[in-house]
């Protein structure tokens, strides 16, 4: 993530005039999508190892829902009220599997493409920029996040984890080029330097259809 420190009243102004980098890192075009949403009050499901290794060009969101145990749940500070919300609206139209997952199949030639670029951090918050291209369908809205990429054994975790960490939405999308600017939070407890901005969209049914990290288009 670009990372520079500025003057206070700088922060989304900063966005605003940021370019792409020269040098992107190389993107695998993602072709299916994954939600893992565990329960803040069950340290076991965290450290436990995935069932299964990711299948090539599918993306992880993992979410930590809030605990009965509020804010003496193991896994409290991770924990968005966002993944709950999200995790009922699928439960309302969808099934997840028992492990709690929902698992997405994007288009491949989808006639909507999201981008992030990430801005400068200053007093505690990074600036994310979302744009998106192409014709929206009704009802569609996006939603940006700050994702921390977790290395298996980073913080107790026996697999990769791909954690939602803030989240700023629902952002609605239109039928031509829009663009959208915020500025999260760095939550706490996340290392700044594992952080990065992606987006998503879903449909009116809440069913993921896109989905673009920063440098990596979709």
């Amino acid at each position: 993530m670009h990372r520079w420190i500025l003057g206070a009243g700088a922060l989304l102004a900063g966005v605003q005039g940021m370019s792409q980098p020269a040098t992107a890192p190389a993107c695998a075009e993602p072709r299916s999508v994954v939600e893992r949403f565990i329960d803040a009050d069950c340290a076991a499901c965290w450290a436990a190892p995935a069932e299964a290794e990711l299948p090539p060009g599918t993306w992880a969101l993992d979410w930590i829902t809030p605990g009965t145990r509020g804010a003496q749940a193991p896994l409290a500070l991770g924990a968005l009220a966002e993944g709950e919300a999200r995790r009922a609206a699928i439960s309302a139209r969808h099934s997840l599997t028992a492990s709690g997952e929902a698992a997405w199949r994007l288009a491949v030639s989808p006639t909507l493409r999201l981008s992030v670029e990430g801005g400068p951090a200053w007093n505690g918050y990074l600036g994310l920029q979302l744009q998106s291209r192409g014709s929206a369908p009704a009802g569609a809205l996006a939603y940006l996040a700050l994702v921390e990429d977790l290395p298996a054994g980073a913080e107790g975790n026996a697999s990769t984890r791909r954690l939602v960490r803030a989240v700023a939405g629902p952002l609605a999308l239109g039928n031509g080029p829009t663009r959208e600017l915020r500025a999260l939070r760095i939550p706490e407890g996340a290392k700044p330097e594992r952080l990065r901005g992606v987006a998503w969209w879903v449909d009116r049914d809440e069913r993921l259809q896109g989905i673009a990290a920063e440098a990596c288009p979709r």
